[in-house]
């Protein structure tokens, strides 16, 4: 009698086992993760997603699959991550046009704030007011001149996107008047300036800097209130000629809100340890941009602050909401 229950207790207990085993999830990641980049293929936001995903792929035994998927500003990646299953496994690369597309969108078919948890910031830098060759202006002194002798043309990622928020700002603070021409993502945009379609645009440095080395481009002044190390030899637009003038970009990662805690917290861990190697500073410095690893916990609020700034900026710049 005791051995048979000694034998009964015994079978419970590796059938609970077994019943444990079969419930646990697997560790994250198990299978291929995918970041959607809500632009076209070759700008910033691309070039800094794939040197990421590269980094991540050999720490993680997964594939990093990067999806581009523009437009609308950014909007149509974003409610497609913000659709997905919250297991980390579908991320949104955002970029600091996410705050700025929302602010300018009467509705959206998600909440822009409470549909993403950040999980890391991938980098920071200034962006570079850049004109064509043709346009004979070498200074910021020189450009608010001519603009406001004939109307300048400029591009974008798209209406309510990053480049379009920090070129109005320029605009209001100088006084002048210019025309937007929007396209689908930065790569597009400047394809459209290196193409003489439009005179300028203030983009970041992997956008531009390539085409400026290249002498199809000219760049006049970084946004940074202070010159840049990341750019050097160019003057911030504050001091030379716009004063207090500043804007900065940023490069991160959104996941769907109610992705497990801890997931969040692999996938933050997993990226800073990627930003500190040697492959990704060197994408970094030959991009223009500054690796800015964060925890979980200093991002907690960014969309909260970012979209709330940006309202406040559209509103100063009479950007009506579409």
């Amino acid at each position: 009698m005791q051995f048979k229950t000694t034998l009964l207790m015994a079978i419970g207990f590796a059938g609970g086992l077994g019943f444990e085993a079969e419930a646990a999830e697997p560790a994250y990641p198990s299978r291929n993760v995918v970041i959607v980049v809500p632009f076209a293929p070759g700008g910033s936001a691309d070039i800094l997603t794939r040197g990421l995903a590269r980094g991540l792929a050999g720490s993680w035994p997964v594939n990093i699959l990067v999806e581009n998927r523009p437009g609308a500003a950014s909007m149509i990646g974003a409610e497609h991550v913000a659709n997905a299953e919250p297991d980390g496994y579908r991320m949104l690369h955002a970029t600091s046009s996410y705050p700025g597309a929302v602010a300018t969108r009467r509705k959206l078919p998600f909440d822009p704030v409470s549909a993403f948890v950040p999980v890391a910031m991938i980098a920071r830098a200034p962006f570079i007011l850049t004109v064509h060759p043709s346009v004979p202006v070498r200074t910021v002194k020189e450009f608010i001149a001519i603009a406001r002798k004939r109307s300048l043309t400029y591009s974008s990622s798209g209406a309510g996107g990053s480049n379009h928020f920090a070129t109005e700002r320029f605009a209001m603070m100088a006084g002048i008047k210019m025309t937007h021409i929007p396209y689908k993502g930065v790569a597009p945009a400047v394809v459209g300036l290196i193409g003489g379609d439009v005179d300028a645009i203030l983009a970041s440095s992997p956008a531009v800097m390539t085409q400026v080395k290249a002498g199809r481009a000219r760049a006049i002044a970084v946004s940074s209130l202070e010159p840049s190390p990341l750019i050097p030899g160019v003057p911030s637009i504050a001091q030379s000629g716009l004063p207090g003038y500043a804007y900065e970009n940023w490069w991160g990662l959104l996941v769907p809100s109610k992705t497990p805690a801890q997931t969040v917290q692999a996938i933050n861990a997993a990226v800073n340890k990627v930003l500190v190697s040697a492959e990704m500073r060197q994408l970094l410095d030959r991009e223009g941009a500054m690796a800015t690893p964060l925890s979980v916990a200093q991002l907690a609020d960014l969309l909260h602050r970012e979209i709330a700034a940006y309202r406040e900026m559209a509103q100063a710049a009479g950007m009506k909401a579409e």
